[in-house]
């Protein structure tokens, strides 16, 4: 293995927590290698915002002066590229990174911080809004549309929770439970009392403009007016290595981590959206800080 093929640390996801990281490692003077894919999954949403300095800017822009910013440190390398496999060499004990352009690297250390891939629901209109004006963050995005007619898809205790979250930002929404309704009559009652309504019929499809909604309609055909709509899809980790390699899940499917950012294998950090109940740029970049930094200690600890 050529020596330039090998790094301190390999950082999987070059967005924000994984260029965030990539700036802490390249001023403790570690040999970095940033590999992405340029598939962030806010790469629909218009503007970026509740991130201090940044505010109301476009994620792109955001990515992408990080990244000049992190290029400026001679040990940090950026290549776009998929991973495609990863194992941990027995004989070395370093770890073995394969891409798509059939590139093989090594490193101590790995972080992923690879985010997730969001699974549109089979609402037609659905995935053109998704970041637009279908929203998952009040704190993110619920400014901008402050006392605007808003729709919630929820159900339960969930969809209750949600319902009073936005409340704060608007005293004009309605909940959809998208089905039958399985909230509590306490929770239904108290909904009422603060005149949120609540729809029981299911969702059919999503009336948009260049993904700014104009009404959801419902199987029924009846159809509600609405300017923002929040909801929560499922998701899925965006990259499977890090279960190949032996890293646990958490019961939501987020990388299991403890307080430094290390996952349940040995050597593996991951950080961002991947491994975070709060989905936010701001959080992300936090992340990023915390594990280069802990990374870089566990190096020292290891060789001192």
């Amino acid at each position: 293995m050529k020596n330039h093929r090998e790094f301190n640390v390999i950082i999987i996801g070059g967005s924000y927590a994984g260029l965030s990281a990539a700036m802490a490692l390249g001023r403790s003077l570690r040999k970095v290698l940033v590999i992405d894919s340029g598939k962030p999954c806010n790469r629909q949403t218009p503007f970026s915002h509740n991130f201090i300095t940044h505010d109301g800017e476009t994620p792109s822009s955001i990515s992408a002066e990080a990244k000049r910013q992190v290029l400026n440190y001679p040990t940090v390398t950026f290549i776009n590229a998929t991973v495609t496999a990863g194992t941990k060499n027995s004989e070395d004990a370093l770890f073995e990174i394969r891409t798509s352009d059939n590139d093989n690297f090594k490193a101590a250390k790995l972080l992923f911080a690879t985010g997730l891939n969001d699974i549109m629901p089979s609402i037609k209109g659905f995935s053109e809004c998704w970041g637009i004006t279908i929203l998952h963050c009040p704190y993110c995005h619920g400014y901008e549309v402050r006392q605007e007619k808003t729709g919630i898809i929820g159900n339960g205790d969930y969809g209750f929770e949600m319902a009073r979250l936005i409340h704060n930002w608007t005293v004009d929404s309605v909940l959809f439970t998208n089905g039958k309704s399985m909230l509590t009559k306490q929770q239904a009652q108290k909904l009422s009392d603060n005149h949120i309504e609540i729809i029981e019929g299911e969702i059919d499809s999503i009336e948009h403009t260049d993904g700014k909604i104009k009404y959801i309609i419902l199987k029924d055909g009846s159809k509600h007016n609405l300017k923002a709509l929040y909801a929560r899809p499922a998701f899925t980790q965006h990259s499977e290595l890090p279960a190949i390699l032996g890293c646990e899940l958490t019961e939501q499917g987020l990388i299991k981590i403890d307080d430094f950012q290390k996952t349940t294998v040995a050597g593996i950090f991951a950080a961002g959206d991947n491994s975070a109940l709060a989905r936010s740029l701001a959080i992300s970049v936090a992340a990023g800080s915390f594990a280069g930094a802990f990374i870089n200690k566990e190096l020292i600890e290891e060789n001192f």
